[in-house]
C-alpha cells in the first residue's frame, strides 16, 4: 500500500491524518506514507516526529478579508500544480488522502485527474470550503457527525465514519496514575486542564490565569494549564507576579505533544472546539467545558461543542461568558458533583465512534 496524504498546517488536519497512517501501517507494515504540506508551515514537526516522509508545495490559503493578497496566492496555486503533478506521478500512490485545507483540495483534485483513487476527510460539523470544492474529485467522503452529511452534493459517497484518533488516546487511560504523578497533580485532587490548541489561545489563556488565581490555592483543587510555546514565558512570568505566587496548585506547561497523557490525568478539561480537540477529549471519556472560537470561518466550532453539549457530556461556554463570568463558579459547580462529572464523562464516550480509522482503512484496503 502506497498512500499519498495531503494535510493543511493545524493539529486538526495533521492528526487525523497521522492516526489513519497509524492503522495503515498497522494492517501492513511495509506500506510507504508520504505526506504532503506547505513549505511554510510551523506544524510540519509534528509528521517529521512520527516518522513518516514529507514534501512540500507553493500553497497558501485564500484571503477572505483582503482579496488583493489571492493574486499571489492563485500564483502559488499555479505553480503547486506543476509540483503536485510530479509527486504524484513519482511516488505513484495507491491512494490520496485529503483532510480538508488548502493543501488537500488541489492534491485531491490533480490525482483524481491522473486516475488515483482518492480520500476526504472532514472533521468538522460544517464542512470547509476546500472539501466541499473537492468533493467532485474524491471516490468517498468520511465526515465526523451525521449533521454534516446534508452539506455535500453527493450524500451517496459520504460515510459517517467519526474522526479518527489515534491509539495513544484510547490506551492512556490505564496508566491515569502514572500521568498524574507525572504532572505532579495531588492524590485526590480535583485536576483541570486548560488549553486552547496546539498555538494556544489568549482568551483561553487569561481565563486560565484568573481560574488558577481563583482555585489554586484551595484544597483539593490542581490546574494545568497550556499556554502555547509563544505565550508560555509571559504568562509563567504573570502568574510568578500575581495572587497565586505562593499557593502552589497549579502546572503551566508551553506545548505538548503527549496531550493524551495530559487528558488521561484530568479531571476536567477546558478547551477550545476544534473538530479533534472534542473528539480526542469524548474518546477518552472526560467531562468538559467547551469554549468555541468566535474567529472560525461558519462559527464552526460552537456546532462542534453543541454536539457534546446536547449529549450532556460537555458545558458550552461562549467566550463572552468567560470573559464576563470566569470559568471558577461553573468549575466549582462540577467539582461538587462528582457523580455528574463522570456521568457526562461516559455520555461523551457515547458521542463519538472510536472506530473511525478502522472504518477509514476498511475503505482504503477495500474490505
Amino acid at each position: 500500500m502506497r498512500a499519498l496524504i495531503a494535510s493543511s498546517a493545524t493539529g486538526g488536519h495533521i492528526y487525523p491524518a497521522l492516526a489513519v497512517a497509524e492503522e495503515i501501517v498497522r494492517r501492513e507494515p511495509a506500506a510507504e506514507i508520504l505526506f504532503v504540506g506547505a513549505k511554510w508551515e510551523i506544524n510540519k514537526e509534528i509528521v517529521k516526529a512520527s516518522g513518516y516522509r514529507q514534501v512540500f508545495i507553493e500553497a497558501e490559503g485564500f484571503d477572505r478579508r483582503n482579496p488583493l493578497k489571492n493574486i499571489a496566492v492563485l500564483a502559488k496555486l499555479a505553480k503547486s500544480s506543476a509540483e503536485i503533478k510530479r509527486i504524484v506521478r513519482d511516488f505513484n500512490p495507491d491512494v490520496c488522502i485529503g483532510t480538508g485545507g488548502y493543501v488537500s483540495g488541489p492534491v485531491i483534485r490533480i490525482a483524481a485527474k491522473l486516475g488515483v483513487r482518492t480520500v476526504l476527510m472532514e472533521q468538522n460539523v460544517i464542512p470547509g470550503m476546500a472539501n466541499k470544492i473537492a468533493e467532485k474529485y474524491a471516490d468517498r467522503v468520511f465526515v465526523a457527525f451525521e449533521d454534516t452529511v446534508k452539506y455535500f452534493k453527493a450524500p451517496g459517497k459520504v460515510v459517517v465514519s467519526g474522526n479518527p484518533v489515534r491509539s495513544a488516546f484510547s490506551e492512556a487511560a490505564a496508566r491515569r496514575g502514572e500521568f498524574r504523578k507525572k504532572y505532579e497533580a495531588p492524590e485526590g485532587s480535583f485536576c483541570i486542564l486548560v488549553f486552547g490548541g496546539s498555538q494556544g489561545a489568549d482568551a483561553i489563556n487569561e481565563a486560565g490565569v484568573r481560574l488558577i488565581e481563583e482555585l489554586a490555592g484551595r484544597d483539593g483543587f490542581f490546574i494545568i494549564l497550556i499556554t502555547g510555546r509563544d505565550l508560555f514565558e509571559p504568562i509563567l512570568e504573570r502568574l510568578k507576579s500575581g495572587p497565586a505566587s505562593n499557593t502552589g496548585g497549579y502546572s503551566v506547561i508551553g506545548y505538548s505533544d503527549a496531550i493524551y497523557e495530559l487528558f488521561a490525568a484530568s479531571d476536567l478539561i477546558v478547551s477550545r472546539a476544534g473538530a479533534l480537540a472534542v473528539t480526542e477529549i469524548a474518546c477518552c471519556g472526560k467531562a468538559s467545558i467547551l469554549v468555541p472560537s468566535p474567529n472560525v470561518t461558519n462559527n464552526h466550532q460552537y456546532f462542534n461543542a453543541k454536539v457534546l453539549a446536547d449529549a450532556g457530556a460537555a458545558v458550552l461556554f461562549t467566550e463572552e461568558q468567560m470573559k464576563e463570568e470566569g470559568l471558577a463558579d461553573v468549575t466549582l459547580e462540577l467539582a461538587a458533583d462528582l457523580k455528574r462529572v463522570d456521568e457526562m464523562g461516559r455520555r461523551a464516550a457515547k458521542a463519538v465512534k472510536p472506530d473511525a480509522a478502522v472504518v477509514i482503512a476498511d475503505e482504503i484496503f477495500g474490505s
